[in-house]
């Protein structure tokens, strides 16, 4: 058994029940909770501050979450190299410097950059988004320089709300122009080759639209420097579909403007225009296929990756002066054994990074195809930020594991040339410190599922021996779960705790076969394969049921929901970040509506159906001894609405009431704090050292650091 330290925990505050009953399809759903929807009543505000004091009033007592606060704090304040950008002999990107609560954006001159022995970061601070707001919530949200790197646009918001203004800076001179846009979201800033303007997405203000569609009708607009913004034009999106999302590019030679319209997770559809014409109408390239397409324009050749007839991906070629499917040429099918995820080109080739068993691999081809070599990289690990120039031989990226801090690499097309490292984030870990080790394991339908376990290097595995194991997973929207530079688990690793992430269905480790088997009416398949990982672990001696905590967020907080209502004899202890838990109205809140294609409309009989049999919120069960439950959400968070996570506490502490739960069920509710982007580092390491600090108590790991 799980040796527990004792915490004097208060009741939770009083949750009076103001029942509403629903008939959905002809099914009747009692809500005894709705009350909480509003978080701008003064109950439920008042009720908010009773759970945000319970739960500090237990943490204050917890000396595991002191201690990881002070090695996160060590960690995460460390310099940290984000994902490059190159754009006209500069290369951009982020680094986190220490201390300072919020990364900045630095461009570096080529020419003139460091040799990888130096030491040092080189480079010109562009942004730094610290010097808005000395309490650090203002967030540098997204950044597009000019093809050139002359010029740059760029997004702050505050308090994580990711509600971006769009800001301009001339790169070269370091003035700011005056133009300020609003409601820029997701820009996606595309810039003329002239640098006079830029093409860019923007969604409408309030009171433009009728209520709560200001969450959608993200359009695309063109601005012209020195202009009044809303006077621009718009360029496309008038009269279609709320939900569709829209990105453009431009050719390398500025001829053909290059637009995606993506519907949802799974689909897009591609558009083109001459833009040496006024007012030229877009043609379409591909429209109306269930696959997705996107690609770049060289000359007037658009290369193309889809995953059209192709679920880990293939190359395609398309003569934008004929481009009718039917000439399409594939220059690089689609592999038996690896994901495509990211295509460059420099000088005559073709880079592709793509995914083995979630595990990054980097590739040279000639454009007609030919494989010229693989790239060596450095372990097992991720690489992410693929950037290059067509016209030059030099190719950029950054790698990482999840002990190995990232590092941008510089690498040629040429033979014989490998990577070299360019600049660094400092080196806060021993990455000797653990071992990493990937599993794969049986689901319930007998779909294999890898699965990385981290533990301390020498650690003995023995049943007679459980070890305190945390279990992670995401499980949708396409996106995988790769080795990423994880300091929020050194402490836990360092003091012996296990930590296991798996790849569940819903991702995109495996191409599109792997997505769609774990959306829509297959949602349950990705909670199967979590279930089955957290058996397979016990199974095999790592941990047993009192040892063994589970913690995602997001998509990732509906997964562990799901968890822990199907299975909550399997896991000890949960901790679960702005999660989506009441299935059956999420799509009323926010910008949610845009899931439905992930998940399925409720509103619809067929996808209520298979929705309401896994929701967590309305499978929470009389007379059932729950887990010992964390849930962190924030009021800002404008892509997951805590009414979420506020009903499903509330549920959870009445059932406890009558039938004692595994240990206490505890709410966080941030107030000036967003879904997680841009979250200033000190209450990044607030939140995470609280989160592991509860799993460190409920599964018995004695918080140990070795520079504490």
């Amino acid at each position: 058994m799980a040796q527990t330290r004792q915490v004097r925990v208060p009741d939770p505050p009083h949750t009076p029940k103001k029942i509403v009953t629903d008939v959905v399809h002809d099914v009747k759903i009692e809500d005894p909770y709705r009350w909480l929807e509003d978080g701008q009543s003064p109950e439920a505000r008042e009720w908010t501050q009773a759970q945000n004091q319970r739960t500090n009033a237990v943490m204050e007592q917890l000396p595991e979450t002191k201690l990881m606060a002070q090695r996160m704090a060590e960690l995460m304040s460390q310099d940290t190299i984000g994902p490059p950008v190159l754009r006209g002999g500069k290369l951009f990107f982020t680094r986190r410097v220490q201390g300072k609560n919020q990364p900045v954006l630095m461009a570096m001159n080529l020419e003139e950059s460091p040799q990888p022995d130096d030491g040092d970061i080189g480079g010109q601070i562009l942004v730094d988004p610290n010097e808005e707001n000395k309490a650090g919530i203002v967030a540098l949200d997204w950044w597009h320089p000019s093809s050139d790197g002359s010029m740059l646009a760029y997004g702050l918001s505050e308090r994580g709300d990711e509600w971006s203004v769009l800001h301009i800076l001339n790169v070269i001179t370091g003035d700011v122009l005056p133009e300020r846009i609003e409601r820029a979201r997701y820009s996606g800033v595309t810039w003329k080759k002239d640098n006079q303007g830029f093409y860019y997405g923007k969604y409408p203000k309030p009171g433009e639209v009728p209520p709560g569609e200001e969450n959608y009708n993200r359009h695309i607009f063109y601005h012209k420097l020195g202009t009044d913004p809303d006077c621009d034009p718009k360029v496309f999106g008038e009269g279609r579909p709320k939900e569709q999302s829209y990105g453009t590019s431009l050719s390398d030679n500025g001829k053909h403007l290059l637009l995606t319209v993506s519907h949802g997770w799974n689909s897009t559809d591609l558009f083109f225009r001459d833009e040496t014409v006024d007012q030229a109408r877009f043609i379409p390239i591909v429209e109306g296929k269930d696959a997705i397409f996107h690609g770049r324009i060289i000359g007037e050749t658009l290369y193309m990756i889809t995953n059209y007839l192709a679920s880990r991906y293939k190359v395609v070629a398309v003569d934008l002066k004929n481009p009718a499917m039917e000439n399409w040429t594939t220059v690089i099918p689609e592999s038996p054994d690896m994901t495509i995820d990211n295509v460059e080109f420099a000088k005559g080739h073709i880079i592709i990074s793509g995914l083995k068993h979630a595990v990054s691999h980097l590739y040279i081809y000639s454009l007609d195809g030919r494989l010229v070599r693989e790239i060596p990289l450095p372990t097992l690990g991720t690489l992410t930020g693929l950037t290059a120039d067509s016209e030059n031989s030099n190719f950029y990226f950054r790698f990482e594991s999840f002990l190995i801090p990232p590092a941008i690499y510089r690498c040629s097309v040429e033979k014989h040339k490998e990577p070299k490292v360019l600049l660094e984030s400092a080196k806060a870990v021993d990455h000797t410190l653990a071992s990493i080790q990937q599993v794969f394991y049986t689901s319930k339908d007998g779909a294999k599922v890898p699965m990385f376990l981290i533990k301390r290097r020498g650690q003995e595995i023995s049943k007679d021996k459980p070890n305190p194991t945390v279990l992670s997973g995401y499980g949708g929207f396409n996106i995988s779960r790769t080795p990423n530079y994880s300091p929020a688990i050194v402490p836990w690793i360092e003091s012996g705790g296990i930590y296991a992430s798996a790849n569940l269905r819903g991702g995109s480790e495996y191409g599109e076969d792997w997505h769609r088997a774990g959306m829509l009416q297959n949602k349950q398949n990705v909670f199967d394969d979590f279930i089955y990982a957290g058996k397979h672990l016990i199974e095999n001696g790592y941990t047993d049921n009192e040892h063994l905590g589970i913690w995602g967020r997001s998509n990732g907080g509906l997964l562990v929901g799901a968890a822990l209502t199907q299975r909550p004899d399997l896991f000890k202890a949960v901790a679960c970040g702005v999660p989506l838990l009441d299935m059956v109205r999420y799509h009323k809140f926010l910008i949610a509506y845009l899931w439905c294609s992930e998940y399925g409309n409720p509103d619809d009989p067929e996808a209520f159906e298979w929705i309401y049999a896994y929701s967590p919120y309305h499978h929470v069960k009389e007379n059932v001894s729950y887990p010992a439950v964390y849930t962190y959400t924030a009021e800002s968070d404008t892509r997951v609405d805590p009414l979420h996570a506020k009903k499903m506490t509330a549920l959870l502490q009445d059932v406890a009431s009558r039938t004692p739960s595994k240990g206490p069920v505890l709410l966080v509710v941030e107030s000036d704090a967003g879904h997680g982007v841009g979250k200033p580092l000190y209450k990044i390491v607030d939140e995470q050292a609280n989160m592991w600090g509860f799993l460190a108590w409920q599964l018995g790991l004695k918080i140990e650091s070795p520079n504490l």
